[in-house]
């Protein structure tokens, strides 16, 4: 059951950045009532993140699965650790900087 309870959070945060990107690209220029286009290329920054939650989802649930049927552990690797941490960082940022912006 572990891998599957992997394979859903890494779901339920991928869901999540594609509200985000909804949010984001869609919604927040028709509300603020600002240019379009840095909101659009935010989302679409998000979704990039929501389809490389996916892909790695599904590579930790195999990876997992086969780990728990041969008895051993399946770290995540540091590389991919590294990968997400910086993207979630730099959409951080960007988000900063574009709500700065529109002050």
């Amino acid at each position: 059951m572990a891998a599957e309870r992997t394979w859903l959070a890494w779901w339920r945060t991928a869901l999540a950045a594609t509200a985000g990107a909804l949010a984001v690209g869609r919604l927040a220029p028709e509300v603020l009532h600002v240019a379009a286009w840095p909101y659009i290329v935010l989302g679409c920054a998000y979704a990039t993140l929501a389809i490389g939650l996916l892909l790695v989802g599904a590579y930790r649930q195999r990876d997992l699965q086969r780990a728990v049927e041969a008895g051993r552990s399946a770290p995540l690797p540091f590389a991919m650790i590294a990968v997400f941490t910086l993207s979630g960082t730099a959409l951080a940022l960007m988000t900063i900087v574009l709500v700065i912006a529109q002050t």
